[in-house]
């Protein structure tokens, strides 16, 4: 004898202390299995463990296209990929809640896109490898070969630094219905319709060995100021130990021919300038310090003198250097460092 759907499923669902979905899954479930479906199924135990090759294979198809299987949807959902791998058989069964920690222990998680633009250097390949051999060889990964570079600065330029008030946050009051009626307003950004005071640069470098950040701050960016922090940087090592400098394809780092100077520079005082591929700039891991450098040191400031905010900035570089290991600073470098 088939049971049906009971008109009264919410009074039913009231007066057994379930809700009407429970009501309508037992109901359906009755259809479907008869009395069986009525005994609990409770099991035991820790919850079942997936073998190696089935984690492979789930990590893989998460971090698939659900178009690329002919499914008519863009992402995956923890609910559309579960039913997915029991459907495809990849495992007999799991919950949301264990798919979920399962791809966490693998190390993927639910991201935004972002935006990305394609290198068309055709030495990509090998600017490439050689950059990710030198960090290699920063890393301890590898060992350098007679001639090769034994320290490796990565190099860039920040700026340039505005004196405008930088977006951030802060703890203020709350408005609203709860707000303080005698309190203070609620500190705003200034609007800067004029800007007459210039800007700055900051040329920074990165000891990827010692993890260790130096940085000068210049009215311009020109070749002879690159050459002037190289030299710097020179300094800091005896002249027989080599150095390698990693830098973006900025027309002030290289050597062109109306001006040889920073290749005959490099030649001269044991130096090897190490060139990203074009659009490449990622690859520079100085560019995950200065995303430290902004979230830290500028988000929210609004800095009255240029003075003022590159005594800031050094500061910050100081502290830096001497809490190296601090977990916040690791933590907001290895979000933003994809080298």
């Amino acid at each position: 004898m088939q049971a049906v759907d009971h008109p009264q499923g919410n009074r039913l669902g009231g007066d057994l202390a379930a809700g009407a979905d429970r009501v309508r899954d037992v109901i359906h479930n009755f259809n479907a299995d008869g009395f069986g479906s009525l005994y609990p199924k409770y099991k035991g135990g820790r919850p079942r463990t997936f073998t190696l090759s089935e984690r492979r294979e789930i990590k893989k198809t998460a971090k698939s296209k659900p178009a690329e299987h002919g499914l008519p949807f863009s992402t995956w959902s923890l609910a559309k990929l579960t039913d997915f791998l029991v459907a495809e058989g990849v495992v007999d069964d799991i919950s949301h809640e264990g798919l979920r920690i399962l791809l966490r222990e693998e190390g993927v998680s639910f991201q935004r896109l972002k935006t990305w633009k394609t290198s068309h250097d055709p030495e990509y390949a090998a600017k490439k490898a050689r950059v990710e051999h030198l960090y290699a060889i920063a890393d301890g990964e590898v060992i350098p070969e007679e001639g090769e570079p034994e320290v490796i600065f990565c190099m860039d330029e920040f700026g340039p630094l505005n004196l405008q008030p930088h977006p951030g946050r802060q703890w203020a009051e709350r408005s609203g219905r709860h707000k303080d009626p005698d309190r203070e307003p609620r500190p705003r950004r200034r609007a800067t319709y004029t800007r007459p005071h210039g800007v700055r640069h900051l040329f920074a470098a990165y000891d990827l060995a010692k993890d260790q950040l130096y940085g000068h701050i210049k009215k311009t960016k020109s070749r002879s100021k690159f050459l002037e922090f190289c030299r710097y940087l020179r300094s800091l090592h005896p002249m027989d130990l080599r150095i390698a400098i990693v830098c973006d394809n900025y027309s002030p780092h290289l050597t062109a021919k109306r001006c040889q100077r920073v290749g005959t520079w490099a030649a001269a005082n044991n130096v090897e300038i190490a060139y990203t591929p074009t659009n490449s700039s990622w690859l520079n891991r100085i560019e995950a310090q200065f995303t430290a450098l902004r979230y830290f040191a500028l988000d929210g400031t609004d800095h009255p003198s240029h003075k003022v905010q590159g005594s800031m900035i050094r500061r910050y570089i100081i502290r830096r250097n001497r809490h190296a290991a601090d977990e916040r600073l690791r933590r907001v470098v290895a979000r933003a460092d994809v080298a």
